[in-house]
């Protein structure tokens, strides 16, 4: 299952440097069938999962404003995980617990705020509810982590 899971800047550092991601439970976020029935039928693949990673970089939002002191930018790693190895959760459509770590192996993308969305982002999560972090974010390759620390 691919599973999106938010992070900060500091969490890819660390994820780096121990070669997984955890230690489990982690929230992350999926195409799961509470997120199908939210989106209603007509959504392809594609923009489900495209829903998913913007559930996580929700997460990602979430996770600035609880550290001041962290940059700024909102992460996503997109890993593939076993089916086995995630639990739903009810509560919220998408919405998943990792039951084991995340070996740095099964990591398919990272996805990174560009440098110029620091502004919306930080009034964002600082909770300005007009900010809107407004950007995408940009797309890397797993090999790509050591140029975004």
């Amino acid at each position: 299952m691919r599973v999106y899971v938010p992070l900060t800047l500091p969490g890819l550092a660390a994820l780096h440097r121990s070669g997984e991601l955890g230690p489990a439970p982690l929230t992350a976020f999926a195409v799961t069938p509470a997120l199908r029935a939210w989106y209603g039928e007509g959504a392809d693949e594609e923009e489900l999962e495209y829903g998913a990673l913007g559930e996580a970089a929700a997460g990602a939002l979430r996770l600035l404003a609880a550290d001041p002191a962290t940059p700024r930018r909102r992460v996503v790693v997109a890993a593939e995980v076993p089916d086995g190895a995630v639990d739903a959760d009810p509560r919220e459509p998408g919405a998943v617990t990792l039951t084991a770590p995340v070996p740095l192996a099964r990591l398919a993308s990272v996805h990174v705020d560009a440098a110029d969305a620091e502004p919306a982002v930080a009034a964002a999560a600082a909770g300005d509810r007009d900010a809107d972090p407004g950007h995408e974010l940009l797309w890397y390759g797993v090999q790509e982590i050591p140029h975004l620390l």
